[in-house]
């Protein structure tokens, strides 16, 4: 991985492409290339994870130089029906300068290229390629675009599957609760492998790194369904891997909405269904499609 964070994203994640979207769907793709460069002149409104952009972007301005982030987009448009993205981020004053267009291609075999730490897509399809490479992503749902009055950045995760592996998750699921909260209080002291999230976490708190903890530019919360005894084993995790998470939730499988709110989450990362789909009503939300819960 490089030093910076480097986050990927497409151009449904960005910008409110629903309608271009449609008119792809119901006409075909000569319908929509005429479409998108009939309105490349058309300003994009932000889309769900813009808000986490600007604000990733913004970090640069806080820290010496080189830059501490990068944003990439990666584009199932052609260069020539996507520069209506390109004159929407110029229009919204983002610095991404760099693109892949792939003309209806999958664009995630260019995460790796890009040394991304995090890839975000509309795609699930994308989504599940990149994590099956190794790679943080997650599948954009449409959701509630977050508006905090903060500069700071708040990301949210959720633990097993994301952060952490799936072992765990694998013991409740075949053997229930009782099982799985036996397992881990005999496992107390033995730190979960790494999920598909701990990547992006070690990159946020790298950046975390530079700054006084009551002035960091990032703020970083763990959403668990997880309760006593369950959430001991989380605890000696995160110290064996040096990171500290700002605040941790053990929710013991209450709804998370309202606690996402309360924290001003910019966005929610979770591997069950159930829990994004209520998320997103309120908060930016990428649905993991990763570990035993995502499995036919």
């Amino acid at each position: 991985m490089s030093e910076k964070l480097v986050v990927a994203i497409s151009s449904r994640a960005l910008f409110d492409l629903d309608a271009s979207h449609q008119v792809f769907k119901q006409q075909g793709k000569a319908a929509f290339c005429e479409y998108q460069i009939e309105h490349e002149n058309d300003v994009l409104e932000p889309g769900v994870a813009f808000t986490l952009v600007q604000k990733l972007l913004a970090i640069n301005s806080k820290v010496d130089t080189p830059p501490a982030v990068e944003v990439i987009l990666l584009s199932r448009n052609s260069a020539d029906t996507g520069l209506r993205v390109f004159n929407s981020i110029q229009h919204h004053q983002l610095d991404i300068t760099r693109a892949v267009f792939t003309s209806g291609g999958s664009p995630y075999h260019y995460v790796p290229a890009f040394n991304t730490h995090l890839f975000l897509s509309a795609e699930a399809e994308d989504v599940k390629n990149a994590l099956t490479a190794g790679y943080a992503a997650a599948t954009i749902l449409n959701s509630h675009q977050s508006f905090s009055h903060s500069e700071q950045l708040r990301i949210a995760f959720d633990g097993d599957a994301v952060l952490f592996s799936d072992e765990s998750e694998r013991i409740y699921k075949s053997q229930g609760l009782s099982a799985f909260t036996e397992n881990e209080r005999e496992q107390a002291t033995t730190p979960l492998s790494g999920g598909p999230f701990k990547p992006f976490l070690t990159a946020l708190q790298a950046i975390q790194g530079q700054f006084e903890p009551d002035q960091s530019p990032i703020r970083t919360a763990l959403v668990t369904a997880r309760a006593a005894p369950a959430h001991e084993r989380v605890v000696h995790t995160f110290r064996t891997w040096g990171i500290r998470i700002d605040e941790s939730m053990f929710l013991g499988g209450m709804d998370k909405t309202a606690f996402l709110q309360a924290f001003g989450a910019d966005i929610f990362f979770d591997d069950q269904k159930h829990w994004c789909e209520s998320a997103s009503a309120h908060v930016a939300t990428g649905h993991v499609p990763h570990g035993i819960a995502n499995q036919e």
